[in-house]
Formats: C-alpha cells, sequence, structure tokens
C-alpha cells in the first residue's frame, strides 16, 4: 500500500486525487504530525510517496510514476499526445507551481508595508497572465489535454485556491475557471480534500 505525506492544501492534494482516480489503496500521513520529516525528506516538501519501503519525492515524477504504472485515461498512449500532456504537466509543476511560491516567498521573508504589497501584486498579475495562456488554450476545449481532465489540470485547480491566502488580485477568465470547478466537482478530489480535513 502507499503512503503519501501530505499537507493540507498543498500540491500533495493532486497526488492524491490521481491515487483516487487509479483507485490505488494509500495512506494518508500529515508532515505537521511527524516528529522530523527531514528524515523521511531532506528537503522538507511535500508530496512524498513511499512504495514498497522506497521513497518517490516531486510531485510530477510522482504522478509520472504512478501514471506509468496503472492504467489510466490521465495519460494519453500515442507518442504525440503523451508529449503534450507532459508538457502541460510540467507547464503546472515547473511553471506556475513556482509563479505562485513567489507569494508564499514575498509573504514571509518581507515586512507588512507598501513595498510588500507591491511586490506581492506584482507577482500576482505574472500569475495572471499564466492564466491567460490557460484562458486561451481552453478556447476550443475544457480541459487543457482536451475533452478529458488530465494531471494538469489536476494541478491548476489546487493551485488556484492558493491566491486566497494573499491581498492580492489574480485573475482567472471564465473558461479556466470552469475547468477549476469541474476538476474540483470530482469525487476523487471531493474525496481528497475531505480525507485531508479528517488526517490534518
Amino acid at each position: 500500500m502507499y503512503k503519501l505525506y501530505f499537507s493540507p492544501g498543498a500540491c500533495s492534494l493532486a497526488v492524491q486525487v490521481v491515487l483516487r482516480e487509479l483507485g490505488q489503496p494509500f495512506q494518508l500521513f500529515n508532515k505537521a504530525s511527524v516528529a522530523n520529516y527531514q528524515q523521511i525528506n531532506a528537503v522538507g516538501a511535500v508530496p512524498a510517496l513511499e512504495v514498497d519501503g522506497t521513497l518517490l519525492t516531486e510531485g510530477a515524477a510522482i504522478m509520472l510514476y504512478l501514471l506509468d504504472k496503472h492504467a489510466n485515461d490521465l495519460m494519453p498512449g500515442d507518442a504525440m499526445a503523451r508529449q503534450q500532456a507532459i508538457q502541460q504537466l510540467m507547464f503546472a509543476n515547473a511553471t506556475v507551481h513556482p509563479a505562485y511560491s513567489k507569494l508564499f516567498f514575498i509573504n514571509n521573508q518581507l515586512a507588512d508595508g507598501a513595498v510588500k504589497q507591491q511586490l506581492l501584486q506584482a507577482a500576482a498579475d505574472h500569475i495572471s497572465k499564466l492564466w491567460q495562456l490557460v484562458e486561451n488554450q481552453l478556447q476550443s476545449q475544457p480541459y487543457l489535454g482536451g475533452q478529458y481532465y488530465s494531471v494538469a489540470d489536476i494541478l491548476l485547480a489546487v493551485y488556484a485556491g492558493w491566491g486566497q491566502y494573499f491581498p492580492v488580485t489574480i485573475d482567472i477568465g471564465p473558461r479556466a475557471q470552469a475547468m477549476i470547478d469541474k476538476v474540483r466537482a470530482l469525487p476523487a478530489y471531493q474525496a481528497a480534500v475531505a480525507a485531508e480535513q479528517q488526517a490534518s
């Protein structure tokens, strides 16, 4: 059975959603409840997934491992379609995620004041531009990958909730918001959120 280490609302939520979509049994462990989590993952980050005594880290890598191991509809089999799905996953993980991380960094490192607020909004403006790219991609399809949601859509649905923690304006277009709402309405997503609340 898989062991998933998480923090509430973090990107580990997306890995839990994927595990549920794949129908795989797992145990949840809140990072905050582990006496010295850095002995498990030296970086101190979540998610971390224990597989038969081996620890996997980095969310995108974990999801690719799970999608390669278990039959699913989240990752296309065709080579070019698969490449595009991986590209979208990396856009979410390596472009959008760090953009949101900048908000957390500014908020934690700078004293409250006008300069901090200006930097937070500048970071938020960059995030809004990334959401516009998503909006453009959704002009003729409901999800980034087409007619069926993918791991990239799941990740973006998680990230979209992070803006609420900051006094900034992030613009998410109507098509992108519709995609987020549909992903968050998935039974696997709903169950994952509920499980985090129970395990916290």
